[in-house]
């Protein structure tokens, strides 16, 4: 998909502190299937079903329908399959994935107030991605010397404004600039026509979730819960952008981001039962926003046969992610048989870029309060190119003799990107201005196939599952556009199909007390 290139420059008053880009939030925002083997093993279809602590932090009634205490530890292994390792990454990693605990108070002869915590890994950022594809006369160069064209980057002078947030320029402009762009001996701006390019980037770190949890049942027919969130960020990135040239040596462009910080949230949660003796339940949940209070730093580095230039940027910001609605139904056959299904929304388009503007006192609490404000132009982006997403939970688990369970799950989730979405480096919006990468992928939608088994002895559960992830996506190395006034300097890379399969196995050991 063409994209126009926007040649009006725009102005922005100075801003005191940087946000996030669109699709770098969209990373952190994601969540994937993980918890319990046996919420994994029936595909996260335990919302209405609940006794299970990692509906913690899905739907908190869950935890009001345990009858006894119990702790649970979870880790296992992922595995990335038609992948090569890159940067110091492997395909297969092992990951802890859960530990907590739940404590079960009876208040009445049908009541029970149950308190409860959990940490999980709700985010495991293992990846390696990997793209090639010819050009045909398009670079990254070109992108900024179309910038520098149209007077986005530069003021009258030809000297570079990076001091200034309000230019259309990031950090690779301002290197291609220093390093590339101007030929001195012909006293005029050039650009370097690429036949094609590599791309090797590794992802690594996690999200993990701190979860604390208060529920409670009345009369074993209506419970309620509520979580409160803790979310700690641990990204890491590391990339090399290659492009060839006809002429002229390779230009390499190596990335190394990191981003870290904490969050936090709040869940409400309700299980009833519609016919008071039928085992058949319905459940609601809602999630607040995660607040996010986030630091994200950069190095990165440009070679060419000339030699090196380098760049590296470091700031705060803050980042709200959208709110989250849960539906759920549960019913059990005997004691023999469990059914699940939930249906969970988010609208990513809702996205919350936020800059830091100052402190105030706080008077009452002898303290300084942090300021922000919306980073209006990317949370437009935002809106433009991400949308509401949809997952679907299936789940099944057979008790095939007293002491062993056989479960099964399906888990299905929406694309988050428009087909037609892209990363705008032309956006007034410090977002922009301190992105170092200009490559994105518009993953579409994400199919889950889980199963699992688990084994009682005396107090002790023990479970595995087998959970397989698979998703496909559209690589563009840069945003392309099309110049109207010069068609020669059209600026297009075809879009690349990438995929994102992983196998997960994952072993969990309960006691109950």
């Amino acid at each position: 998909m063409k994209k126009i290139f926007a040649i009006a420059a725009f102005s922005l008053a100075m801003l005191p502190a940087a946000a996030q880009e669109t699709y770098e939030n969209a990373k952190i925002a994601w969540g994937d299937l993980n918890g319990t083997a046996r919420y994994v093993g029936m595909g996260g279809a335990m919302e209405a079903l609940g006794a299970d602590i990692s509906t913690i932090g899905t739907n908190p009634a869950g935890i009001g329908l345990f009858r006894k205490s119990q702790a649970n530890i979870s880790l296992g292994f992922v595995n990335q399959e038609d992948a090569q390792a890159f940067g110091g990454g492997h395909t297969t990693n092992m990951s802890f994935d859960q530990l907590g605990f739940v404590y079960t108070t009876r208040t009445s002869p049908t009541g029970f107030l149950n308190f409860g915590f959990n940490y999980h890994k709700s985010r495991n950022f293992n990846y390696i991605l990997s793209a090639a594809d010819n050009l045909q006369n398009a670079s990254q160069n070109k992108l900024t010397y179309a910038k520098a064209k149209n007077e986005l980057l530069f003021e009258g002078n030809g000297a570079p404004n990076f001091n200034k947030p309000y230019t259309q320029c990031n950090q690779l402009d301002d290197m291609y600039s220093r390093n590339l762009l101007y030929d001195y001996d012909e006293n005029t701006w050039y650009y370097e026509e690429a036949d094609r390019y590599t791309m090797d980037r590794r992802h690594w770190g996690y999200v993990g979730d701190y979860d604390f949890n208060l529920s409670g049942n009345i009369n074993n027919r209506v419970y309620l819960g509520l979580t409160v969130g803790i979310h700690d960020v641990h990204y890491k990135h590391y990339s090399e952008y290659t492009e060839y040239f006809p002429q002229n040596s390779p230009i390499q462009v190596a990335d190394d981001r990191k981003i870290t910080g904490a969050g936090a949230d709040l869940k409400l949660g309700v299980i009833f039962r519609p016919v008071e003796y039928s085992p058949f339940r319905i459940g609601l949940s809602v999630a607040t926003p995660t607040w996010y209070d986030l630091t994200t730093r950069n190095y990165t580095s440009m070679s060419d046969a000339g030699g090196s230039v380098y760049n590296g940027e470091e700031y705060d910001f803050k980042l709200y992610t959208p709110w989250k609605f849960g539906l759920s139904m549960g019913h059990t056959i005997g004691d023999f048989l469990a059914l699940g299904a939930s249906y969970e929304f988010t609208d990513y388009g809702t996205l919350d870029t936020r800059y830091k503007t100052g402190e105030h006192y706080n008077w009452w609490y002898d303290d300084y309060v942090e300021e922000s404000e919306s980073d209006d132009v990317m949370n437009r982006h935002t809106s433009d190119m991400l949308k509401g997403v949809s997952t679907w939970k299936l789940g099944a688990e057979f008790r095939a003799a007293p002491e062993v369970a056989v479960r099964f799950g399906y888990n299905y989730v929406s694309p988050i990107y428009q087909k037609a979405g892209y990363k705008d480096g032309t956006l007034a919006s410090e977002g922009s201005y301190y992105s170092s990468t200009t490559d994105y992928t518009n993953w579409e939608a994400t199919h889950r196939l889980t199963c699992g088994v688990g084994i009682q002895i005396d107090k002790v559960n023990l479970s595995a599952a087998y959970q397989y992830s698979t998703q496909n996506g559209y690589f563009e190395p840069f945003m392309s556009y099309e110049d109207f006034e010069t068609p020669l300097d059209d600026n297009i890379a075809s879009p690349v199909k990438v995929s994102n399969k992983r196998h997960q196995l994952l072993l969990t050991a309960t006691y109950s007390f």
